[in-house]
């Protein structure tokens, strides 16, 4: 046990914050009050690390244009961060397994934690095989402290078989990232409650993962403006956007949307691009196809023609 004190006692994020030695005394105005200013701290760190970001953006594109996937992997916070930003990108960018996630212990450790699971490599390989990760996709380890095993086994095991590599810590020179091709390194500072990562680190990792899956749905084709174009429209409020979506994108009538949703079965991306080309959905769906799915080119495209 000594020896593993060692090991992250010199971590940024299990060092003790100065401003905060005495928050049992403090009021709760006044702990909200430090909490927010170190909270800030957080979106600092990120601008700091935005050019790795970029480049994992970059990595994370090319490889979903081969027909690779994006694979999170992390453990407790980190690991319930990749699952949530996973999840998401199905309802918004109508994904199916591009973006998938691994949290160590497996899916239950979402709502309770699983001892010890963070400490194998091993695991990590083990369900990294089951998702069949191949060559053509990205592994994303998060990890505050940078030297989760769990996540250490994952990059491992990516490499081994040629995929891509990117880490994600809230501690500069983590071991995690010697790892990766690709390592991101954000430092907001210890954290107010010593060691509990899931507030300033947690915040820093979460605004990261929005980066690097919104920034990647974007290069891929699946937004035309600031519109989720690619959004599927599963209730009534998003069935309602949908409209919203096609009557900003052609400047049409809410009839004339509504109408063109329908003749392509909720389809936003063909409704805009029927309208816009004025052809019907068979049109629509071919330009698309063509065009790699960017609206934008779909209708460029026409133009040039005419």
């Amino acid at each position: 046990m000594s020896s593993e004190k060692v090991k992250i006692s010199h971590l940024n994020t299990e060092t003790r914050n100065p401003r905060t030695m005495n928050l049992d005394l403090l009021t709760p105005g006044e702990i909200i009050r430090i909490m927010n200013e170190e909270d800030k701290k957080a979106v600092e760190a990120v601008e700091k690390a935005l050019p790795q970001v970029e480049k994992a953006v970059t990595r994370v594109v090319k490889a979903l244009n081969e027909g690779g996937r994006l694979i999170y992997v992390g453990a407790g916070t980190s690991g319930r961060l990749g699952i949530m930003d996973a999840v998401e990108c199905t309802p918004t960018f109508s994904t199916t397994d591009e973006v998938q996630a691994l949290i160590a212990g497996g899916s239950g450790a979402f709502i309770k934690a699983v001892e010890g699971a963070e400490d194998s490599e091993e695991l990590a390989a083990e369900d990294l095989k089951k998702l069949g990760l191949r060559k053509q996709d990205v592994v994303c380890a998060i990890a505050a402290s940078g030297r989760t095993p769990y996540c250490a086994g994952a990059l491992k095991y990516a490499t081994s078989v040629g995929a891509g590599t990117i880490s994600i810590s809230c501690n500069p020179g983590a071991a995690l990232s010697g790892l990766a091709q690709t390592a991101i390194e954000v430092n907001a500072g210890p954290e107010v409650l010593t060691g509990s990562t899931r507030l300033k680190a947690g915040t820093c990792q979460k605004l990261i993962l929005n980066m690097i899956s919104t920034a990647s749905m974007v290069g891929i084709g699946k937004v035309y403006g600031n519109l989720m174009v690619d959004m599927k429209a599963t209730n009534q409020k998003l069935l309602e956007r949908a409209k919203r979506m096609v009557m900003e994108s052609t400047g049409c009538t809410y009839e004339k949307a509504q109408q063109a949703l329908e003749d392509t079965k909720y389809s936003t991306k063909e409704a805009i691009v029927m309208i816009l080309t004025g052809t019907d959905r068979e049109g629509a769906a071919k330009l698309l196809k063509e065009n790699q799915g960017f609206v934008r080119r779909c209708i460029a495209s026409e133009t040039e023609q005419k």
